[in-house]
């Protein structure tokens, strides 16, 4: 095979899956609607040293204003990676450990990757060891928060982009001093611009 300094690995692998417990039916891993057929799982696959949030198509953002909370999933694709519009626009989460500023100690601002609106501060990141970069404070009113019950008997506050509503991660009241907020967010729903 000839090295040509690219690999080429697929961007999205499917999986089936089902627990047996030994009785005739297939119970869902995940989810509580009782007896069910097995689920289809969609996952995405990078490369080591690539980075989802560092890449987006050519066609991002038109100069000018522009109604980020008005525009349409289709929309949303053409400006984003698969990932990235996964995470941001319904609701994913990375791997713990993966995403590409879990670790990073680079000065600077961290932006939203869909509108660009500036969310935190470096000075505001700390390590929580839960392998996703964490903040104890926004930049202003830029991130905002909401209810979310979407795992049963785990209810948290989703943190979302106050310009375009982008999904961020969550934010939880075990942080340090002063706010003693974490924000717990996704790497690839972040654009770090360093100082």
């Amino acid at each position: 095979m000839a090295s040509s300094g690219s690999l080429s690995l697929p961007t999205t692998t499917t999986f089936l899956y089902s627990l047996d417990f030994g009785l005739k039916s297939k119970f869902p891993l995940l989810g509580f609607r009782g007896l069910a057929k097995p689920r289809k799982l969609s996952v995405s696959v990078r490369a080591m040293g690539s980075s989802a949030s560092s890449q987006k198509p050519d066609s991002v953002q038109e100069a000018g204003s522009v109604d980020f909370k008005s525009l349409s999933d289709e929309e949303w694709k053409k400006r984003l990676t698969g990932e990235q519009f996964y995470i941001t626009r319904q609701k994913g989460t990375e791997r713990a450990f993966t995403g590409e500023y879990w670790n990073t100690k680079t000065p600077g601002t961290y932006h939203c990757i869909c509108c660009d609106t500036p969310l935190f501060e470096s000075s505001t990141k700390f390590d929580s060891g839960t392998g996703w970069p964490s903040y104890f404070q926004p930049i202003g009113n830029n991130v905002k928060s909401k209810l979310d019950l979407s795992i049963i008997f785990m209810p948290r506050q989703e943190v979302l982009c106050g310009v375009c509503d982008a999904h961020l991660g969550h934010v939880f009241d075990d942080g340090p001093p002063p706010t003693g907020k974490r924000y717990c967010i996704n790497s690839v729903s972040l654009k770090l611009k360093p100082k």
